[in-house]
Protein backbone atom coordinates (compact mmCIF):
# COMPACT_ATOMS: atom_id res chain seq x y z
CA UNK A 1 0.00 0.00 0.00
CA UNK A 2 1.23 3.50 -0.61
CA UNK A 3 2.30 5.90 2.11
CA UNK A 4 -0.77 8.08 1.50
CA UNK A 5 -2.80 5.33 3.15
CA UNK A 6 -1.42 6.49 6.50
CA UNK A 7 -3.49 9.65 6.02
CA UNK A 8 -6.74 7.68 5.87
CA UNK A 9 -8.88 9.11 8.70
CA UNK A 10 -10.54 5.76 9.44
CA UNK A 11 -7.17 4.01 9.78
CA UNK A 12 -5.77 6.77 11.96
CA UNK A 13 -8.87 6.55 14.16
CA UNK A 14 -8.37 2.79 14.43
CA UNK A 15 -4.73 3.39 15.42
CA UNK A 16 -5.90 5.76 18.15
CA UNK A 17 -8.28 3.09 19.46
CA UNK A 18 -5.31 0.71 19.61
CA UNK A 19 -3.29 3.30 21.57
CA UNK A 20 -6.15 3.69 24.02
CA UNK A 21 -6.35 -0.09 24.48
CA UNK A 22 -2.59 -0.17 25.20
CA UNK A 23 -3.37 1.90 28.29
CA UNK A 24 -5.09 -1.16 29.76
CA UNK A 25 -2.19 -3.55 29.09
CA UNK A 26 -0.84 -5.68 31.91
CA UNK A 27 2.91 -5.60 31.32
CA UNK A 28 4.69 -5.61 34.71
CA UNK A 29 7.63 -7.68 33.43
CA UNK A 30 8.56 -6.10 30.11
CA UNK A 31 6.90 -2.70 30.48
CA UNK A 32 5.97 -3.04 26.78
CA UNK A 33 2.30 -2.01 26.65
CA UNK A 34 0.56 -2.87 23.39
CA UNK A 35 -2.99 -2.38 22.14
CA UNK A 36 -4.79 -3.62 19.05
CA UNK A 37 -8.01 -2.58 17.34
CA UNK A 38 -9.81 -4.67 14.74
CA UNK A 39 -12.47 -3.23 12.46
CA UNK A 40 -14.89 -5.96 11.51
CA UNK A 41 -16.79 -6.30 8.26
CA UNK A 42 -20.04 -4.58 9.14
CA UNK A 43 -18.30 -1.76 11.00
CA UNK A 44 -17.81 -2.91 14.60
CA UNK A 45 -14.47 -2.29 16.32
CA UNK A 46 -13.04 -4.64 18.94
CA UNK A 47 -9.93 -3.86 20.97
CA UNK A 48 -7.49 -5.85 23.04
CA UNK A 49 -4.24 -5.41 24.92
CA UNK A 50 -1.32 -7.59 25.87
CA UNK A 51 -1.57 -9.48 29.14
CA UNK A 52 1.75 -10.75 30.45
CA UNK A 53 2.36 -13.65 32.76
CA UNK A 54 5.43 -14.41 34.84
CA UNK A 55 5.71 -17.57 32.74
CA UNK A 56 6.42 -15.59 29.57
CA UNK A 57 5.14 -18.29 27.22
CA UNK A 58 1.65 -17.80 28.64
CA UNK A 59 1.59 -14.10 27.72
CA UNK A 60 -1.09 -13.11 25.20
CA UNK A 61 -0.43 -10.42 22.63
CA UNK A 62 -2.82 -7.54 22.00
CA UNK A 63 -3.81 -8.76 18.54
CA UNK A 64 -4.81 -12.20 19.78
CA UNK A 65 -6.57 -10.64 22.77
CA UNK A 66 -8.68 -8.51 20.41
CA UNK A 67 -9.38 -11.44 18.10
CA UNK A 68 -10.50 -13.71 20.93
CA UNK A 69 -12.77 -10.93 22.17
CA UNK A 70 -14.25 -10.44 18.68
CA UNK A 71 -15.03 -14.14 18.29
CA UNK A 72 -16.45 -14.26 21.81
CA UNK A 73 -18.74 -11.29 21.14
CA UNK A 74 -19.75 -11.91 17.53
CA UNK A 75 -19.04 -15.55 16.72
CA UNK A 76 -16.59 -17.44 14.53
CA UNK A 77 -17.97 -16.04 11.27
CA UNK A 78 -16.40 -12.61 11.88
CA UNK A 79 -14.10 -11.17 9.27
CA UNK A 80 -11.62 -8.37 9.85
CA UNK A 81 -11.42 -5.57 7.28
CA UNK A 82 -8.68 -3.50 8.97
CA UNK A 83 -6.32 -3.82 11.94
CA UNK A 84 -4.20 -1.45 14.01
CA UNK A 85 -1.46 -2.12 16.54
CA UNK A 86 0.06 0.52 18.81
CA UNK A 87 2.22 0.72 21.90
CA UNK A 88 3.05 3.23 24.59
CA UNK A 89 6.79 2.72 24.24
CA UNK A 90 7.49 4.71 21.06
CA UNK A 91 8.76 1.56 19.34
CA UNK A 92 8.00 -0.08 16.03
CA UNK A 93 5.44 -2.81 16.55
CA UNK A 94 4.11 -4.77 13.61
CA UNK A 95 2.19 -7.90 14.64
CA UNK A 96 4.46 -10.78 15.68
CA UNK A 97 4.56 -13.98 13.63
CA UNK A 98 2.19 -15.87 15.92
CA UNK A 99 -0.37 -13.06 15.76
CA UNK A 100 -0.09 -12.88 11.99
CA UNK A 101 -0.86 -16.58 11.70
CA UNK A 102 -3.83 -16.38 14.09
CA UNK A 103 -5.21 -13.30 12.32
CA UNK A 104 -4.87 -15.10 8.96
CA UNK A 105 -7.93 -17.22 9.77
CA UNK A 106 -10.18 -14.17 10.09
CA UNK A 107 -8.69 -11.20 8.24
CA UNK A 108 -9.32 -10.32 4.60
CA UNK A 109 -6.09 -10.78 2.62
CA UNK A 110 -6.04 -7.17 1.40
CA UNK A 111 -7.07 -5.69 4.76
CA UNK A 112 -4.86 -2.75 5.71
CA UNK A 113 -2.79 -3.16 8.87
CA UNK A 114 -1.45 0.03 10.43
CA UNK A 115 1.30 0.05 13.04
CA UNK A 116 4.10 2.27 14.35
CA UNK A 117 7.31 2.13 12.36
CA UNK A 118 10.60 3.93 12.92
CA UNK A 119 9.48 7.06 11.07
CA UNK A 120 5.76 7.18 11.90
CA UNK A 121 2.88 4.90 11.02
CA UNK A 122 3.16 2.28 8.32
CA UNK A 123 0.30 0.63 6.43
CA UNK A 124 0.59 -2.73 4.72
CA UNK A 125 -1.92 -5.14 3.23
CA UNK A 126 -2.18 -8.21 5.46
CA UNK A 127 -1.01 -10.50 2.64
CA UNK A 128 2.26 -8.52 2.61
CA UNK A 129 2.77 -9.20 6.33
CA UNK A 130 2.22 -12.95 6.00
CA UNK A 131 2.72 -14.00 2.39
CA UNK A 132 2.87 -17.75 3.10
CA UNK A 133 0.39 -18.44 5.90
CA UNK A 134 0.06 -22.04 7.08
CA UNK A 135 -2.95 -23.78 5.52
CA UNK A 136 -4.46 -27.21 5.97
CA UNK A 137 -5.26 -29.01 2.72
CA UNK A 138 -9.00 -29.23 2.06
CA UNK A 139 -9.98 -26.25 4.25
Amino acid sequence: MDEQSTNDAALLSLLERARQAAGNAYAPYSGFRVGAALRLVGGGVVTGCNVENMSYGLTICAERSALVSAVSQFGPEIRIEAAAVANLNQAASPPCGACRQVLAEFILPDAPVIFPAGDGARVMAFRELLPMAFELKGN
